[in-house]
């Protein structure tokens, strides 16, 4: 009888959360049968990539990392090798022409058939590939049931830390956004049903999960349908607000039109819900916006951030996504941009150059016609203003505590440190701004008050509280 090998997996994840939980649930699944992981490809006999497609920049991160791996399959053939997630499902039989020793494609809606798809690979079967439905492949419900994935399965090894997760509450999106890949990649929107949402967060908190960020491509879009019964994103959160042991619960992304004051009055009326939002804008010309199919007026975001301002009022932290150099995008309506974001100011802003994605509308029907020149330029000019107004807005918090989970040590710590001695950790407040501080590493996921003495754009910088420190706050942040 021959004696039982433990397979070694190497994954590696590109993207959003989306794709941090889909990793997190493959490995789930593949540790149940046995497999142990590694950092290292040498050692692995099982290669996944997690893939994204929603720039050019992380497609062709992945096209690079499996063209080193040509000659590692042709020395050992025994290696498997498989792709997965939306550049799976956008590029499909591309990827076995692009690099035909990889064994398996699968697209976010079929990773539960990773495991066997793999069996299958080691067993000699040539390239498998599994995926969903395009969406005009079917009718709506079929389309619907080959995007379903698998969320129960959970490792917390896997997760940035064991004392916070996702939790998938939508997959998919309807938006279809003239830029944006997504509904092709992740198929129709659907939510879930919230009893199996809030048993997940349960059996999260019970692993000792105290934060959990519900996830969706437009989350306050979400709603489930049962028997003439909706619920929507605010009946969610009321639902799992009673939790025991569960201290915060976030959500990203949201769409401006469907930021309902009823919403926001929740947030506002539960503890543990942040007041932090990230809503992205994409663009501050109605023109550009038009072209986008958004779906929105700049007078409508900007009636969203005055709901926001009346309702949940200097708590709330908003931060945005812009796209510079789309299509047709003129000097003016760039520096209508700006503006928004001097109105706005935003707590943080993450800014993209236009990137075109085959399949979607505007690379079938619009011009990328902004040179990546100006397209550098924008996005430069863009930053400077966002980070002159979020380290300007953060000085409000010089000589305040906050409350901080502690996540772990700072990317600065040292990495030779005595056992109990302190160094640099970091975390973030419940409105979702980071803070670094000197502690020991006993406080990595606990809840700590920090005074705050310096400030940058990016980070609040403070010290422990303590009844020694607490009456010298004032002092240090004026030094």
């Amino acid at each position: 009888m021959s004696e039982h090998r433990t397979h070694r997996l190497y994954i590696e994840t590109v993207g959003c959360q989306m794709n941090m939980l889909d990793s997190e649930m493959v490995v789930a699944d593949l540790r149940r049968r046995g497999y142990e992981l590694t950092d290292n490809t040498r050692e692995a006999d099982t290669i996944l990539f997690n893939t994204c497609s929603v720039r050019q920049h992380a497609e062709d991160k992945i096209y690079s990392a499996l063209g080193r791996l040509r000659i590692t399959k042709q020395r050992h053939p025994e290696k498997i090798i498989g792709v997965l997630g939306c550049m799976a499902q956008k590029d499909q039989h591309l990827i076995f022409q692009r690099a035909p020793y990889v064994d398996l494609i699968v697209g976010p809606g079929q990773l539960h058939q990773v495991p066997e798809l793999i069996e299958r690979a080691r067993q000699g079967a040539q390239q498998q590939a599994a995926l969903s439905l395009k969406r005009t492949d079917g009718k709506l419900a079929e389309i619907k049931r080959s995007h379903e994935s698998f969320d129960p399965l959970r490792d917390p090894t896997m997760r940035p830390t064991p004392f916070q997760a996702y939790v998938r509450i939508q997959y998919g999106c309807d938006k279809f956004c003239t830029y944006c890949i997504v509904p092709m990649t992740r198929g129709p929107e659907q939510g879930r049903p919230p009893r199996e949402i809030v048993e997940e967060a349960r059996r999260l908190v019970d692993q000792g999960c105290l934060e959990i960020t519900l996830l969706g491509q437009t989350v306050n879009s979400y709603r489930f349908r049962d028997d003439g019964t909706e619920t929507r994103l605010s009946d969610l959160l009321r639902m799992l607000h009673p939790l025991d042991g569960l201290r915060r619960i976030k959500f990203v992304t949201n769409y401006p039109k469907d930021m309902t004051s009823e919403l926001l009055e929740t947030i506002r009326d539960l503890p543990k819900v942040s007041p932090y939002l990230h809503v992205p804008a994409q663009s501050g010309s109605d023109d550009v916006l038009r072209r986008m199919k958004r779906g929105y007026t700049v007078r409508d975001y900007l009636d969203m951030m005055e709901r926001i301002e009346s309702i949940l009022g200097s708590r709330a932290a908003v931060s945005s996504d812009f796209i510079v150099g789309f299509c047709g995008e003129t000097d003016d309506d760039f520096q209508k941009s700006c503006d928004l974001i001097r109105r706005c100011r935003f707590k943080n802003c993450f800014i993209f150059k236009y990137s075109q994605r085959p399949g979607t509308k505007a690379a079938e029907h619009l011009p990328d016609d902004i040179p990546e020149s100006v397209k550098k330029q924008r996005n430069n000019e863009m930053l400077a203003i966002q980070n002159a107004i979020s380290e300007e807005d953060n000085q409000r918090f010089l000589g305040q505590v906050v409350e901080v989970l502690v996540e772990g040590p700072s990317k600065k710590a040292t990495d030779v440190v005595a056992e109990g001695g302190p160094l640099q950790l970091v975390g973030r407040t419940h409105c979702d701004r980071i803070v670094v501080f000197d502690g020991p590493l006993r406080l990595v996921g606990q809840f700590v008050s920090v005074g705050i003495y310096e400030v940058s754009a990016f980070t609040l910088i403070g010290v422990a509280v303590t009844d020694h420190i607490r009456p010298h706050l004032a002092q240090l942040s004026a030094v």
